[in-house]
């Protein structure tokens, strides 16, 4: 598979800045839930990077574990992301920056192509996905307080329709639905495999 023919086209453009509203997210499963939610609720704006790394024996998508300490999302299999800050010139430079100083990727090793629908989350963030194709050859190094691991997976694992799972759980009172993919131990679940399924969605007319 050529990763970069596969997307050529099929992304919309990253917005030139940070969203306050989603068009996608946690409550796509539970819409019971989202209607619920006052109307004039504020999210947090955040980014995060969708690298998916060109192989020559083909591409794979990267994935961090997050450190089991952290306030949001303790130990969870997550895309390297953040707030936005400030001085942070939109999306793209949110995304690159946070994971230059999560993980060590160089911003030098990313093309920028595209992004996923702006995800809301239940914990009241506004994540832009920024997909980027990574050129191999790349160091990384962990930054130890919020990254416990790295590793990757083949693109192929998640665009199969069959590895797009569902579970529930009852989270602050409520029943909700959410995206499970095992992958070789790892529990990818939540926010990531939602995001995981909207790349499918984007790419499953290839």
């Amino acid at each position: 598979m050529n990763a970069r023919a596969l997307l050529h086209g099929r992304l919309p453009e990253v917005p030139a800045e940070p969203a306050v509203r989603a068009s996608a997210g946690d409550y796509a499963l539970n819409p019971e839930i989202r209607a619920a939610l006052p109307p004039d609720r504020v999210l947090r704006p955040a980014a995060v990077l969708v690298p998916i790394v060109e192989h020559v024996s083909g591409p794979t998508v990267l994935l961090t574990t997050r450190t089991d300490h952290l306030s949001h999302h303790a130990g969870q299999v997550s895309f390297p992301g953040g707030r936005v800050d400030e001085e942070d010139s939109g999306p793209v430079d949110t995304a690159l920056r946070e994971t230059e100083e999560e993980i060590g990727l160089h911003r030098s090793f990313v093309e920028v192509v595209g992004a996923l629908d702006v995800y809301e989350t239940g914990t009241g963030f506004s994540i832009t996905p920024v997909v980027g194709l990574v050129r191999p050859g790349f160091a990384l190094t962990l930054q130890a307080d919020e990254v416990a691991n790295v590793f990757e997976v083949p693109l192929d694992f998640f665009l199969e329709p069959a590895n797009h799972q569902r579970e529930s759980r009852v989270w602050r009172g409520s029943l909700r639905h959410y995206y499970v993919m095992p992958y070789d131990g790892h529990h990818i679940w939540g926010a990531t495999a939602g995001m995981l399924v909207n790349l499918y969605e984007k790419l499953k007319d290839r």
